[in-house]
């Protein structure tokens, strides 16, 4: 009976999870993820090219400048989607009594990131814009 009783109840928690819960296991790293105080902590004017590569990774476009200077792009967009369902009630052997609600919340974010070179290929100045909507 005590057994019956333990799988009736993980059966029945096991649906009682919530959407940040759902949220974290899906989510991947984000340690290697491009963010303003990133920028802030890590880039720094005299920085080769490669230290820039460690740091934010590859751009994603890269152009010159009037003199022929490198100017390197990081243009990120990011979109979080997190679902909330609910369902309510108590399963029993003849059905179940309850009901069920949800709710959708949607969230947008950008970062560019402008980093330029000089002629040895070091930072020579870099800005950012980051907005959230």
């Amino acid at each position: 009976m005590r057994v019956f009783c333990l799988a009736f109840a993980i059966l029945f928690l096991s649906g009682c999870s919530t959407a940040s819960s759902h949220l974290k296991s899906v989510k991947s790293d984000e340690s290697d993820r491009i963010t303003v105080g990133k920028v802030q902590r890590e880039i720094r004017v005299g920085m080769s090219s490669a230290q820039v590569v460690e740091a934010l990774g590859s751009p994603n476009v890269v152009s010159t400048d009037e003199n022929r200077r490198e100017v390197w792009v990081y243009d990120k967009v990011a979109t979080d989607v997190s679902y909330s369902n609910s369902d309510g009630g108590v399963w029993l052997l003849i059905g179940s009594v309850g009901g069920s609600s949800g709710a959708v919340s949607k969230s947008q974010r950008t970062l560019t990131i402008i980093v330029k070179f000089d002629d040895e290929k070091k930072v020579r100045d870099f800005a950012y814009h980051s907005s959230s909507f």
